[in-house]
């Protein structure tokens, strides 16, 4: 199976790209939900958890404290570091055994972390989103209701635009959904081609 993978920061749009894929028939893996997904629903990551974290990482109902694991690693990168080292080789395996069962001429994992996350290799062909930073401030207050400051914050920790730019082997900038459509149309029919001569 055809992989790509589409990568943005907060606010870039990649949500926007990933549902014009979709329209056209493409399948998409949400990494950042199927991670939710399976840290609540995974008894082998809940254990692994439970074993670096504490059983108080999950309420009596058994799903994930998520404020409460946020609070320990957002405050020690070490924790966080410990985190990602569960997680993300569960979304890997996870995401490979998604992409056998789909039907679509090639696939699509959306994942804001891409390159952090180490999934680059994971796929055949990455894509970034891009948009001007002030454009990004603006949706992401309107999508969560929050502080335009506090939205710059997060930008900053993110891996920059040119350095998305310069990695991945295309890009999109989302400034308008509707010359944005186009561009899109114009990498499926790219990805279909690659996918049926590989």
């Amino acid at each position: 199976m055809f992989k790509v993978g589409i990568t943005g920061g907060i606010g870039s749009g990649k949500s926007t790209v990933c549902r014009l894929f979709a329209a056209r028939g493409i399948a998409v893996y949400d990494s950042d939900s199927e991670a939710k997904r399976l840290m609540n629903g995974s008894g082998e990551l809940r254990a692994r958890i439970e074993a670096r974290f504490g059983t108080d990482a999950y309420r009596d109902d058994g799903t994930l404290d998520r404020a409460r694991l946020a609070a320990i690693v957002f405050s020690d990168p070490q924790a966080l570091s410990d985190l990602d080292a569960l997680v993300h080789p569960a979304v890997r395996a996870d995401f490979a055994a998604w992409a056998e069962r789909q039907q679509s001429e090639y696939v699509i994992l959306e994942s804001a972390i891409l390159f952090e996350a180490g999934f680059a290799p994971d796929v055949d062909r990455t894509v970034a989103v891009l948009a001007p930073l002030e454009l990004r401030v603006e949706r992401t207050c309107r999508r969560d209701g929050c502080d335009a400051e506090a939205v710059r914050r997060r930008i900053a920790a993110q891996t920059d635009d040119d350095t998305l730019r310069a990695r991945a082997d295309f890009s999109l900038v989302n400034i308008r959904e509707e010359e944005l459509a186009p561009a899109v149309e114009t990498l499926d029919r790219r990805f279909r081609y690659e996918a049926r001569n590989r």
